[in-house]
Protein backbone atom coordinates (compact mmCIF):
# COMPACT_ATOMS: atom_id res chain seq x y z
CA UNK A 1 0.00 0.00 0.00
CA UNK A 2 1.41 3.21 -1.12
CA UNK A 3 1.91 6.42 1.41
CA UNK A 4 1.62 10.32 0.91
CA UNK A 5 5.31 10.89 -0.37
CA UNK A 6 7.21 13.61 2.17
CA UNK A 7 10.92 14.76 1.50
CA UNK A 8 13.13 12.71 1.91
CA UNK A 9 15.96 13.14 5.01
CA UNK A 10 19.82 12.11 5.36
CA UNK A 11 18.61 8.51 6.69
CA UNK A 12 16.95 7.33 3.49
CA UNK A 13 19.44 8.79 1.82
CA UNK A 14 22.45 7.47 3.30
CA UNK A 15 20.84 4.03 3.53
CA UNK A 16 20.17 3.69 0.02
CA UNK A 17 23.39 4.67 -0.85
CA UNK A 18 25.28 2.14 1.68
CA UNK A 19 23.13 -0.61 -0.49
CA UNK A 20 25.55 0.02 -3.67
CA UNK A 21 28.16 -0.03 -1.23
CA UNK A 22 27.61 -3.33 -0.31
CA UNK A 23 26.95 -4.32 -4.29
CA UNK A 24 30.14 -2.44 -4.84
CA UNK A 25 31.86 -4.99 -2.62
CA UNK A 26 30.77 -7.96 -5.10
CA UNK A 27 31.10 -5.88 -8.42
CA UNK A 28 34.33 -3.97 -7.83
CA UNK A 29 36.17 -7.06 -6.91
CA UNK A 30 34.93 -8.65 -9.93
CA UNK A 31 35.93 -5.62 -11.89
CA UNK A 32 39.44 -4.84 -10.19
CA UNK A 33 41.00 -8.10 -9.53
CA UNK A 34 39.01 -11.76 -10.61
CA UNK A 35 40.96 -11.60 -14.07
CA UNK A 36 43.95 -11.24 -12.69
CA UNK A 37 43.15 -13.93 -10.05
CA UNK A 38 42.37 -16.10 -12.92
CA UNK A 39 45.28 -15.57 -14.72
CA UNK A 40 48.27 -15.00 -11.94
CA UNK A 41 46.72 -17.01 -9.27
CA UNK A 42 44.74 -19.90 -10.00
CA UNK A 43 46.56 -20.54 -13.46
CA UNK A 44 43.87 -20.37 -15.87
CA UNK A 45 45.23 -19.15 -19.59
CA UNK A 46 44.30 -15.19 -20.35
CA UNK A 47 41.93 -16.57 -23.92
CA UNK A 48 39.96 -18.85 -21.67
CA UNK A 49 39.52 -16.09 -18.61
CA UNK A 50 38.40 -13.93 -20.87
CA UNK A 51 36.20 -16.00 -22.77
CA UNK A 52 34.72 -17.18 -19.55
CA UNK A 53 33.77 -13.36 -17.95
CA UNK A 54 32.38 -12.31 -21.08
CA UNK A 55 29.82 -15.77 -21.45
CA UNK A 56 29.18 -15.19 -17.76
CA UNK A 57 28.55 -11.59 -17.91
CA UNK A 58 26.32 -11.40 -20.93
CA UNK A 59 24.32 -14.32 -18.61
CA UNK A 60 24.11 -12.48 -16.26
CA UNK A 61 22.68 -9.68 -18.24
CA UNK A 62 19.99 -12.24 -19.46
CA UNK A 63 19.12 -13.22 -16.05
CA UNK A 64 18.54 -9.10 -14.68
CA UNK A 65 15.64 -9.09 -17.56
CA UNK A 66 14.38 -12.28 -16.25
CA UNK A 67 14.56 -11.20 -12.34
CA UNK A 68 13.10 -7.62 -13.78
CA UNK A 69 10.06 -9.10 -15.32
CA UNK A 70 9.87 -11.68 -12.33
CA UNK A 71 9.81 -8.42 -10.13
CA UNK A 72 7.10 -6.84 -12.08
CA UNK A 73 4.76 -9.70 -12.02
CA UNK A 74 5.46 -10.46 -8.84
CA UNK A 75 2.03 -11.56 -6.70
CA UNK A 76 1.01 -9.06 -3.93
CA UNK A 77 4.12 -7.23 -2.68
CA UNK A 78 5.41 -8.03 0.66
CA UNK A 79 4.47 -6.28 3.26
CA UNK A 80 7.87 -4.22 3.93
CA UNK A 81 7.40 -3.39 -0.20
CA UNK A 82 8.06 -4.69 -3.69
CA UNK A 83 11.88 -4.56 -3.61
CA UNK A 84 12.92 -3.79 -0.37
CA UNK A 85 12.68 -7.51 0.79
CA UNK A 86 14.97 -9.11 -1.84
CA UNK A 87 18.29 -6.77 0.45
CA UNK A 88 17.67 -9.20 2.86
CA UNK A 89 16.21 -12.71 0.96
CA UNK A 90 19.71 -12.17 -1.11
CA UNK A 91 22.66 -10.78 0.79
CA UNK A 92 23.84 -13.96 2.20
CA UNK A 93 23.84 -16.08 -0.70
CA UNK A 94 25.43 -13.45 -2.87
CA UNK A 95 28.11 -12.59 -0.15
CA UNK A 96 28.60 -16.14 0.13
CA UNK A 97 29.32 -16.96 -3.46
CA UNK A 98 31.51 -14.23 -3.91
CA UNK A 99 33.67 -15.98 -1.29
CA UNK A 100 33.25 -18.96 -3.24
CA UNK A 101 34.59 -17.53 -6.68
CA UNK A 102 37.96 -16.34 -5.38
CA UNK A 103 38.64 -19.62 -3.83
CA UNK A 104 39.53 -21.89 -7.21
CA UNK A 105 41.19 -25.38 -5.69
CA UNK A 106 44.72 -24.58 -6.39
CA UNK A 107 45.58 -28.69 -7.11
CA UNK A 108 42.71 -28.97 -9.93
CA UNK A 109 43.70 -29.42 -13.42
CA UNK A 110 43.34 -26.85 -15.50
CA UNK A 111 39.98 -27.62 -17.20
CA UNK A 112 38.77 -28.85 -13.77
CA UNK A 113 39.37 -25.16 -12.67
CA UNK A 114 38.08 -23.84 -15.21
CA UNK A 115 34.64 -25.67 -14.65
CA UNK A 116 35.11 -24.77 -10.60
CA UNK A 117 35.33 -20.97 -11.98
CA UNK A 118 32.73 -21.15 -14.90
CA UNK A 119 29.77 -22.64 -12.27
CA UNK A 120 30.58 -20.03 -9.13
CA UNK A 121 30.55 -17.30 -11.55
CA UNK A 122 27.74 -18.05 -12.80
CA UNK A 123 25.67 -18.68 -9.58
CA UNK A 124 26.96 -15.50 -8.03
CA UNK A 125 25.82 -13.52 -11.12
CA UNK A 126 22.57 -14.93 -10.33
CA UNK A 127 22.70 -13.77 -7.31
CA UNK A 128 23.56 -10.51 -7.45
CA UNK A 129 20.88 -10.22 -10.17
CA UNK A 130 18.13 -10.95 -8.08
CA UNK A 131 19.62 -8.48 -5.59
CA UNK A 132 20.91 -5.46 -7.93
CA UNK A 133 17.90 -5.16 -9.27
CA UNK A 134 15.46 -4.63 -6.93
CA UNK A 135 17.60 -2.47 -5.35
CA UNK A 136 18.23 -0.28 -8.47
CA UNK A 137 14.26 -0.26 -8.95
CA UNK A 138 13.79 0.74 -5.25
CA UNK A 139 14.92 4.47 -6.08
CA UNK A 140 12.54 5.10 -8.35
CA UNK A 141 9.84 4.12 -5.91
CA UNK A 142 11.22 6.26 -2.89
CA UNK A 143 11.07 9.68 -4.70
CA UNK A 144 9.76 11.37 -8.24
CA UNK A 145 11.60 14.87 -6.93
CA UNK A 146 14.52 15.33 -9.46
CA UNK A 147 16.82 17.37 -6.90
CA UNK A 148 16.39 14.07 -4.80
CA UNK A 149 16.79 11.21 -7.16
CA UNK A 150 20.21 13.38 -8.49
CA UNK A 151 21.33 13.38 -4.18
CA UNK A 152 20.28 9.08 -4.36
CA UNK A 153 22.42 8.92 -7.39
CA UNK A 154 25.01 10.94 -5.63
CA UNK A 155 25.09 8.90 -2.41
CA UNK A 156 24.93 5.90 -4.65
CA UNK A 157 28.13 6.84 -6.28
CA UNK A 158 29.37 7.90 -2.90
CA UNK A 159 28.77 4.74 -1.67
CA UNK A 160 29.87 2.69 -4.43
CA UNK A 161 33.16 4.72 -4.77
CA UNK A 162 34.02 3.96 -1.26
CA UNK A 163 33.77 0.82 -1.23
CA UNK A 164 36.44 0.44 -4.18
CA UNK A 165 38.63 2.49 -1.88
CA UNK A 166 37.98 0.41 0.75
CA UNK A 167 38.96 -3.07 -1.55
CA UNK A 168 41.93 -1.23 -2.89
CA UNK A 169 43.21 0.26 0.71
CA UNK A 170 42.71 -3.49 2.39
CA UNK A 171 43.71 -5.76 -0.61
CA UNK A 172 46.54 -3.67 -2.32
CA UNK A 173 48.85 -3.77 0.63
CA UNK A 174 47.33 -7.11 1.64
CA UNK A 175 48.25 -9.26 -1.12
CA UNK A 176 51.89 -7.44 -2.03
CA UNK A 177 54.43 -10.30 -1.73
CA UNK A 178 52.33 -13.10 -1.61
CA UNK A 179 52.04 -15.90 -4.07
CA UNK A 180 50.37 -19.87 -4.61
CA UNK A 181 48.91 -20.84 -1.58
CA UNK A 182 49.62 -17.82 1.02
CA UNK A 183 47.63 -15.57 -1.87
CA UNK A 184 44.51 -17.87 -1.87
CA UNK A 185 44.32 -18.01 1.86
CA UNK A 186 44.67 -13.95 2.65
CA UNK A 187 41.61 -13.27 -0.32
CA UNK A 188 39.56 -15.50 1.04
CA UNK A 189 40.20 -14.27 4.73
CA UNK A 190 39.28 -10.84 3.11
CA UNK A 191 36.34 -12.15 0.69
CA UNK A 192 34.76 -13.64 4.44
CA UNK A 193 35.28 -9.86 5.93
CA UNK A 194 33.69 -8.45 2.98
CA UNK A 195 30.98 -10.61 3.08
CA UNK A 196 29.80 -9.69 7.04
CA UNK A 197 30.47 -5.72 6.04
CA UNK A 198 28.20 -6.25 2.95
CA UNK A 199 25.36 -7.98 5.10
CA UNK A 200 25.60 -5.00 7.45
CA UNK A 201 24.98 -2.67 4.89
CA UNK A 202 22.30 -4.28 3.00
CA UNK A 203 20.36 -4.41 6.69
CA UNK A 204 20.91 -0.78 7.25
CA UNK A 205 19.67 -0.13 3.45
CA UNK A 206 16.53 -2.29 4.50
CA UNK A 207 15.69 -0.56 7.52
CA UNK A 208 15.68 3.37 6.57
CA UNK A 209 14.31 2.96 3.08
CA UNK A 210 10.52 3.19 2.09
CA UNK A 211 8.51 2.54 -1.17
CA UNK A 212 6.50 5.31 -1.48
CA UNK A 213 5.68 6.00 -5.40
CA UNK A 214 2.00 4.56 -6.05
CA UNK A 215 2.26 2.21 -9.01
CA UNK A 216 -0.72 0.16 -10.90
CA UNK A 217 -1.81 -2.82 -8.88
CA UNK A 218 -2.52 -4.83 -12.39
CA UNK A 219 0.29 -6.61 -13.74
CA UNK A 220 1.13 -6.20 -17.19
CA UNK A 221 1.74 -8.97 -19.84
CA UNK A 222 4.65 -9.82 -21.62
CA UNK A 223 3.50 -8.29 -24.92
CA UNK A 224 2.60 -5.00 -22.96
CA UNK A 225 6.24 -4.83 -20.98
CA UNK A 226 7.79 -4.97 -24.08
CA UNK A 227 5.73 -2.48 -25.87
CA UNK A 228 6.89 -0.37 -23.15
CA UNK A 229 9.99 -1.13 -23.47
CA UNK A 230 10.28 -0.41 -27.04
CA UNK A 231 8.44 3.07 -26.73
CA UNK A 232 10.75 4.30 -24.33
CA UNK A 233 13.76 6.19 -26.27
CA UNK A 234 15.33 7.99 -22.89
CA UNK A 235 15.44 4.45 -22.01
CA UNK A 236 17.09 3.04 -25.09
CA UNK A 237 19.42 6.15 -25.39
CA UNK A 238 20.36 4.86 -22.10
CA UNK A 239 21.04 1.89 -22.49
CA UNK A 240 23.29 2.50 -24.97
CA UNK A 241 25.05 5.05 -23.61
CA UNK A 242 25.68 2.86 -20.31
CA UNK A 243 26.43 -0.28 -22.39
CA UNK A 244 29.87 2.52 -23.60
CA UNK A 245 30.32 3.83 -20.35
CA UNK A 246 30.11 0.63 -18.31
CA UNK A 247 33.66 -0.94 -21.30
CA UNK A 248 35.79 1.84 -20.59
CA UNK A 249 35.10 1.55 -17.09
CA UNK A 250 35.64 -1.98 -17.06
CA UNK A 251 38.14 -2.07 -19.25
CA UNK A 252 40.51 0.46 -17.17
CA UNK A 253 39.61 -1.30 -13.96
CA UNK A 254 40.76 -4.42 -15.77
CA UNK A 255 44.01 -3.18 -17.06
CA UNK A 256 45.08 -0.91 -14.02
CA UNK A 257 46.37 -3.88 -11.85
CA UNK A 258 48.83 -5.16 -15.53
CA UNK A 259 49.23 -1.45 -15.95
CA UNK A 260 50.59 -0.70 -12.34
CA UNK A 261 52.79 -4.06 -11.89
CA UNK A 262 54.48 -3.67 -15.46
CA UNK A 263 54.34 -0.47 -16.76
CA UNK A 264 54.87 1.41 -13.72
CA UNK A 265 56.97 -1.52 -12.65
CA UNK A 266 55.50 -2.24 -8.85
CA UNK A 267 52.32 -3.67 -7.58
CA UNK A 268 52.18 -0.74 -5.45
CA UNK A 269 51.47 1.67 -7.78
CA UNK A 270 47.82 0.03 -8.05
CA UNK A 271 46.73 0.85 -4.59
CA UNK A 272 48.17 4.46 -5.50
CA UNK A 273 46.18 4.55 -9.02
CA UNK A 274 43.13 3.60 -7.12
CA UNK A 275 42.61 5.45 -3.99
CA UNK A 276 44.68 8.93 -5.18
CA UNK A 277 42.37 9.06 -8.33
CA UNK A 278 39.15 7.60 -6.50
CA UNK A 279 39.49 9.86 -4.13
CA UNK A 280 40.08 12.88 -6.06
CA UNK A 281 37.27 12.01 -8.34
CA UNK A 282 34.57 11.56 -5.41
CA UNK A 283 35.94 14.48 -3.54
CA UNK A 284 35.52 16.71 -6.79
CA UNK A 285 32.47 15.06 -8.46
CA UNK A 286 30.08 14.04 -5.51
CA UNK A 287 29.39 17.27 -3.94
CA UNK A 288 28.99 19.15 -7.38
CA UNK A 289 27.03 16.06 -8.95
CA UNK A 290 23.68 17.38 -7.44
CA UNK A 291 24.28 21.12 -7.79
CA UNK A 292 25.48 21.00 -12.05
CA UNK A 293 22.49 19.26 -12.17
CA UNK A 294 20.16 21.77 -10.13
CA UNK A 295 21.75 24.30 -12.25
CA UNK A 296 22.66 23.00 -16.09
CA UNK A 297 20.74 19.72 -16.05
CA UNK A 298 20.93 16.20 -15.70
CA UNK A 299 21.53 15.94 -19.62
CA UNK A 300 24.55 18.41 -19.48
CA UNK A 301 25.75 17.13 -16.29
CA UNK A 302 26.06 13.81 -17.51
CA UNK A 303 27.64 14.64 -20.81
CA UNK A 304 29.83 16.50 -19.26
CA UNK A 305 31.46 13.88 -17.10
CA UNK A 306 32.24 11.96 -20.29
CA UNK A 307 33.52 14.61 -22.17
CA UNK A 308 35.86 14.81 -19.53
CA UNK A 309 36.81 11.29 -19.01
CA UNK A 310 37.18 10.91 -22.38
CA UNK A 311 39.38 13.52 -23.08
CA UNK A 312 42.07 12.57 -19.94
CA UNK A 313 41.89 8.53 -20.91
CA UNK A 314 43.33 10.27 -24.75
CA UNK A 315 46.12 12.51 -23.47
CA UNK A 316 47.56 9.77 -21.35
CA UNK A 317 48.33 7.77 -24.40
CA UNK A 318 51.19 9.73 -25.18
CA UNK A 319 52.09 10.47 -21.33
CA UNK A 320 55.71 8.35 -21.07
CA UNK A 321 56.01 5.95 -17.84
CA UNK A 322 58.42 7.92 -16.56
CA UNK A 323 55.84 10.81 -16.06
CA UNK A 324 54.48 9.62 -12.53
CA UNK A 325 52.88 13.17 -11.83
CA UNK A 326 51.35 13.67 -14.87
CA UNK A 327 49.83 10.04 -14.77
CA UNK A 328 48.41 10.24 -11.47
CA UNK A 329 46.60 13.86 -12.38
CA UNK A 330 45.25 12.28 -16.29
CA UNK A 331 43.41 9.63 -14.05
CA UNK A 332 42.38 11.49 -11.17
CA UNK A 333 40.53 13.77 -14.09
CA UNK A 334 39.10 10.98 -16.13
CA UNK A 335 37.84 9.57 -12.70
CA UNK A 336 36.33 12.68 -11.82
CA UNK A 337 34.84 12.85 -15.04
CA UNK A 338 33.23 9.01 -14.91
CA UNK A 339 32.39 9.65 -10.98
CA UNK A 340 30.37 12.99 -12.28
CA UNK A 341 28.49 10.89 -14.84
CA UNK A 342 27.89 7.36 -12.88
CA UNK A 343 25.94 10.24 -10.16
CA UNK A 344 23.86 11.38 -12.60
CA UNK A 345 23.01 7.90 -14.27
CA UNK A 346 21.21 6.54 -11.95
CA UNK A 347 18.94 9.65 -11.94
CA UNK A 348 18.41 9.60 -15.42
CA UNK A 349 17.20 5.83 -15.11
CA UNK A 350 15.02 6.45 -12.23
CA UNK A 351 13.22 9.50 -15.25
CA UNK A 352 12.75 6.84 -17.50
CA UNK A 353 10.45 4.82 -15.67
CA UNK A 354 7.85 7.41 -15.79
CA UNK A 355 8.78 7.94 -19.24
CA UNK A 356 7.38 4.95 -19.63
CA UNK A 357 4.68 5.35 -17.38
CA UNK A 358 3.31 8.17 -19.55
CA UNK A 359 3.68 7.23 -22.80
CA UNK A 360 1.44 3.33 -21.99
CA UNK A 361 -0.33 4.06 -18.37
CA UNK A 362 2.53 1.00 -17.49
CA UNK A 363 4.89 1.72 -14.63
CA UNK A 364 7.68 -1.03 -14.85
CA UNK A 365 10.99 -0.39 -12.61
CA UNK A 366 11.71 -3.77 -12.49
CA UNK A 367 11.83 -4.42 -16.10
CA UNK A 368 13.08 -0.74 -16.80
CA UNK A 369 15.88 -1.36 -14.83
CA UNK A 370 16.61 -4.65 -15.42
CA UNK A 371 16.90 -3.97 -19.29
CA UNK A 372 19.48 -0.62 -17.94
CA UNK A 373 21.41 -3.20 -15.81
CA UNK A 374 21.76 -5.79 -19.00
CA UNK A 375 23.29 -2.82 -21.04
CA UNK A 376 25.38 -1.97 -18.56
CA UNK A 377 26.48 -6.02 -17.94
CA UNK A 378 26.72 -6.59 -21.86
CA UNK A 379 29.48 -3.39 -21.25
CA UNK A 380 31.25 -4.64 -18.43
CA UNK A 381 31.82 -7.62 -20.52
CA UNK A 382 32.94 -6.85 -23.41
CA UNK A 383 35.31 -4.13 -21.27
CA UNK A 384 36.29 -6.70 -18.54
CA UNK A 385 37.27 -8.87 -21.67
CA UNK A 386 39.51 -6.67 -23.54
CA UNK A 387 42.46 -6.31 -21.58
CA UNK A 388 42.14 -10.30 -21.84
CA UNK A 389 42.39 -10.53 -25.21
CA UNK A 390 44.91 -7.77 -25.48
CA UNK A 391 47.00 -9.80 -23.45
CA UNK A 392 46.54 -13.07 -25.16
CA UNK A 393 47.22 -12.03 -28.33
CA UNK A 394 50.57 -10.09 -27.20
CA UNK A 395 53.62 -11.61 -25.61
CA UNK A 396 51.98 -11.47 -22.25
CA UNK A 397 53.77 -13.66 -19.50
CA UNK A 398 52.55 -14.37 -16.27
CA UNK A 399 54.54 -12.99 -13.66
CA UNK A 400 57.50 -12.20 -15.41
CA UNK A 401 59.01 -8.95 -14.19
CA UNK A 402 60.14 -7.75 -17.50
CA UNK A 403 57.53 -8.12 -20.53
CA UNK A 404 57.41 -7.80 -23.94
CA UNK A 405 57.24 -4.22 -25.06
CA UNK A 406 54.33 -5.36 -27.34
CA UNK A 407 52.40 -6.71 -24.52
CA UNK A 408 53.45 -3.48 -22.34
CA UNK A 409 51.50 -1.52 -25.47
CA UNK A 410 48.46 -3.28 -25.08
CA UNK A 411 48.65 -2.88 -21.10
CA UNK A 412 48.49 0.64 -22.14
CA UNK A 413 45.74 0.47 -24.35
CA UNK A 414 43.59 -0.80 -22.22
CA UNK A 415 44.16 2.12 -19.78
CA UNK A 416 43.96 4.91 -22.56
CA UNK A 417 42.50 4.80 -25.65
CA UNK A 418 40.00 1.93 -25.33
CA UNK A 419 38.55 3.74 -22.42
CA UNK A 420 38.85 7.09 -24.06
CA UNK A 421 36.92 5.94 -27.56
CA UNK A 422 34.06 4.24 -24.90
CA UNK A 423 33.14 7.44 -23.50
CA UNK A 424 33.51 9.42 -26.67
CA UNK A 425 30.86 7.05 -28.27
CA UNK A 426 28.48 7.52 -25.04
CA UNK A 427 28.66 11.30 -25.31
CA UNK A 428 27.57 11.19 -28.96
CA UNK A 429 24.66 8.78 -28.00
CA UNK A 430 23.81 11.10 -25.06
CA UNK A 431 23.88 14.13 -27.64
CA UNK A 432 20.27 12.78 -28.87
CA UNK A 433 18.53 12.24 -25.25
CA UNK A 434 14.92 14.07 -25.22
CA UNK A 435 13.95 13.59 -21.85
CA UNK A 436 15.33 17.40 -19.92
CA UNK A 437 14.48 17.79 -16.62
CA UNK A 438 11.72 20.57 -17.51
CA UNK A 439 10.08 18.40 -19.66
CA UNK A 440 10.06 15.07 -17.04
CA UNK A 441 8.50 17.78 -14.52
CA UNK A 442 5.53 18.29 -17.53
CA UNK A 443 5.19 14.09 -17.55
CA UNK A 444 4.44 14.17 -13.76
CA UNK A 445 1.96 16.64 -13.64
CA UNK A 446 0.53 14.89 -16.61
CA UNK A 447 0.77 11.08 -15.00
CA UNK A 448 -0.89 12.99 -11.50
CA UNK A 449 -3.42 14.80 -13.49
CA UNK A 450 -4.50 11.22 -14.87
CA UNK A 451 -5.00 9.54 -11.70
CA UNK A 452 -7.13 11.34 -10.25
CA UNK A 453 -9.65 11.30 -12.76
Amino acid sequence: MSRTPTPLGWKPIVGYGLGDMANSLVFSMGMLFLLNYYTDVAGIGAAAAGTLLMGVRIYDAVMDIVVGRLIDRGGRPHRSGRFRPYLLWGAIPLLALNVAVFAVPASWSETGKLGYALVTYMLLGTAYSFVNIPYGSLASAMTQSPRERSMLGAARALMGTSAIILLAFVLGPGLRGLQGEALQTRLMHFTLGLAVVGVFCYAICFATTSEVVERDARHPTLRESLSTLLSNMPLQLLCIAGFLTLAGVSCMGASAIYFARYVLGDTKHFLSIILFTTACGMAVSIPLAPLLAARYGKTRTFQSGLALAAAAHLYLFWIPASSRVAIYALLAIASTGTMLAMAIFWALESDSVEYGEWRTGRRLEGLNYSLFSLARKCGQALGGSIPAFLLAGSAYVPNMATQHPAALQTIRLGVTLAPAVAFLAAFVVMLFYPLSDRRYLELIREIRMRRQQ
